[in-house]
């Protein structure tokens, strides 16, 4: 398993991250063997949200409850949650935050979050607001380390001048077939192309500049929760083709390939799985130790459809 050291702290983090969206269909021992195979594949990171689940907290406590990662292993894994999103609007205000992490640190049966995100913009954010809350947990010992999610360069900008913590992380969408972070950069200055336009304002590079690191959520996904596209020979018959031939020449499955060709990168993206299958988390993991060459991965790039001038 490749393990990056994350920038600006002490973690020695896997490139595999499983997401822990999708456990309540699961039997406590369901959930333990998911995370004991992932422990076993070489993964210590472990991703929460308090919105995950039919109610707030939901994931977290069945988390929680199995027993999924015993204390004697806690300060061997990295636990992160995220907070922010509430029934129909976003919330970073300081009383929230503080009150979401207590909640979720009891539906963990932790003392402490490895790192805390704030989940989406909140528009009306008040960046001080945001620094104060931060500052108390840090300085409580519940929260370690901080970041975001699903944001964009400026506005991790207005909150690196408030908050005095680096921001660590900032985890995005990306797989082959959805990575405009990506794809927008390579068609750069091609005016009548769609996939030049920057809608993200430069994230990928602005997180190498700054040592902020990608985490990659839905990295098997068409688009925004349109399916995957492994094994869609309909609508990605040439992707697929590809995928098969380097899974076979490297020993591994198209999950595998799939996931390689994220932690490939050199910005050291780590990949969030959502899968609740402990087979599933084997091929993933399994991906992380192949390094794609260059020709190969501009091969899935191009079959996944993504112009290259």
């Amino acid at each position: 398993m490749k393990t990056y050291r994350l920038p600006h702290t002490e973690l020695e983090a896997s490139s595999i991250i499983l997401g822990l969206m999708r456990i309540p269909s699961l039997s406590d021992a369901e959930i333990r063997a998911l995370v004991g195979a992932a422990r076993d594949a070489g993964i210590n990171f472990f991703d929460h949200a308090d919105i995950y689940g039919t109610h707030r907290h939901e994931c977290e406590e069945r988390f929680g409850a199995a027993g999924a990662l015993p204390p004697s292993e806690r300060e061997q894994c990295i636990v992160q949650s995220k907070v922010g999103i509430r029934p129909g609007y976003f919330d970073f205000s300081a009383e929230h935050i503080l009150t979401t992490v207590d909640e979720s640190l009891a539906a963990l049966r932790t003392d402490y979050l490895d790192v805390l995100l704030l989940h989406r913009p909140d528009t009306l954010v008040e960046p001080e607001e945001v620094a104060e809350a931060f500052s108390a947990l840090e300085q409580s010992g519940k929260v370690r380390h901080f970041g975001v999610s699903n944001h964009t360069p400026g506005q991790i900008e207005l909150l690196r001048a408030y908050v005095r913590q680096p921001l660590i992380v900032n985890q995005v969408q990306l797989s082959i077939t959805h990575a405009p972070i990506i794809a927008s950069g390579l068609a750069a200055n091609m005016g009548a192309v769609d996939q030049s336009v920057d809608r993200d304002h430069g994230i990928l590079d602005h997180a190498r500049r700054t040592g902020i690191t990608l985490q990659a959520w839905s990295p098997f996904q068409k688009g925004f929760f349109d399916g995957v596209f492994l094994g869609d020979r309909e609508h990605y018959a040439e992707l697929n083709d590809a995928l098969d031939e380097l899974a076979q020449s490297y020993g591994v499955t198209p999950t595998g390939i799939a996931t390689a060709w994220i932690t490939r990168h050199p910005a050291n993206i780590q990949v969030v799985l959502g899968t609740t299958k402990p087979q599933r988390v084997a091929e993933a993991a399994a991906g992380s130790d192949v390094t794609l060459t260059r020709e190969e991965w501009y091969r899935l790039y191009r079959a996944a459809g993504h112009l290259l001038p």
